[in-house]
């Protein structure tokens, strides 16, 4: 009985380790040059918020350019909750009750209207596998040189799957957990939409 097992078992275990981080690095912080910036993008997908006050699910929507960033928070039916924009006049978050707040940095801006932060600085870099150039970054890579998790101003994002090889350019991520603290965020994109 336990040969029959063992096999099985040992299948199992590989499973699980398929993520499984072999190499890590510490990458210095580093001068932002002008192609350096994260590529455009846009996605289409969920969110998952939750603290020890609050949470949120719903959809997301974000268009990231060069130029700034548009993001919609979204109910579980679909309406828009929260409307975030950038740009080179400031950023902006209008509520679904047309409340609007501005601040110096995203994430005061989602905290102080939503009562959650939302690290956008770094996810526009995070979000597309890469560790934003401006802080040190511990980075951990799988046997296929993939990241599978970023370690980075106190915040670890644990890529827990991509979407499959060949569909892009570069391999995108699907289903992303970042952890702060009591803070835990899950992001699934369902879509992504690159130049």
């Amino acid at each position: 009985m336990i040969l029959f097992l063992f096999p099985f078992l040992v299948s199992c275990a590989a499973l699980n380790n398929k993520n499984a981080v072999i190499d890590t690095s510490l990458i210095e912080s580093s001068v932002i040059k002008d192609g350096a910036r994260p590529a455009n993008f846009g996605l289409i997908g969920r969110v998952s918020v939750r603290d020890e006050r609050q949470g949120f699910s719903g959809g997301i929507h974000w268009q990231h350019t060069d130029t700034g960033d548009e993001i919609l928070l979204l109910s579980p039916l679909g309406q828009v909750v929260a409307k975030i924009q950038s740009g080179a006049e400031g950023v902006s978050l209008t509520t679904s009750e047309k409340k609007i707040y501005h601040a110096a940095g995203m994430e005061h801006l989602t905290e102080q209207a939503l009562g959650w932060y939302l690290p956008l600085e770094g996810l526009q870099y995070w979000i597309q596998s890469m560790n934003s150039p401006t802080t040190a970054a511990s980075l951990g890579r799988d046997s296929n040189g993939r990241v599978v998790t970023i370690r980075q101003d106190g915040w670890e994002i644990a890529y827990v799957s991509y979407f499959p090889s060949g569909q892009f350019q570069i391999e995108r991520p699907k289903v992303l957990m970042l952890n702060h603290g009591d803070l835990r965020i899950r992001l699934v994109i369902d879509q992504w939409k690159t130049d």
